[in-house]
């Protein structure tokens, strides 16, 4: 199975959860003191915000369920003839994930993953400062792959 991921920045957490959880009527099923995710039914979304981006829509996605739809999604994304950044297993938004990444012809990163555990960490990179962004590609990755 298959959901739609969206990421979007926000300057005030609080004031962010507040807002959704009236928009979605629904509590986010997990909530750090920089990022909030809701796992939606109706629609099928995987709905975050997070002060470590900037304000507005990050990234869009696609998260999957199982592996073997993992490895279906970077064929796809393959065949898009679109320059592919395959991340492969990584620690992102507090989750174990394996990951792949392509910008569209506009520019929108598209981010397409399959989360394996949930862990205590926004990243695995060293640096956890506000500000870090594990998600989309950097310049220098998006100068590579997309």
């Amino acid at each position: 199975m298959k959901r739609l991921h969206i990421h979007v920045g926000v300057p005030d957490l609080d004031q962010g959860i507040a807002f959704y959880n009236k928009l979605f009527a629904s509590e986010p099923s997990r909530v750090e003191s920089d990022y909030a995710k809701w796992m939606l039914e109706d629609p099928k979304i995987n709905f975050a915000i997070s002060t470590r981006v900037s304000q507005g829509v990050d990234h869009l996605g696609i998260q999957v369920d199982e592996a073997k739809e993992m490895d279906s999604l970077r064929e796809n994304l393959q065949s898009a003839d679109m320059a592919l950044f395959d991340e492969g297993e990584t620690v992102c938004c507090y989750a174990k994930s394996d990951k792949a990444w392509v910008r569209d012809p506009a520019g929108v990163a598209w981010e397409t993953f399959h989360s394996m555990a949930d862990v205590a960490l926004f990243s695995g990179k060293q640096e956890q400062s506000a500000g870090a962004n594990c998600c989309a590609p950097g310049e220098e990755s998006a100068k590579a792959c997309c």
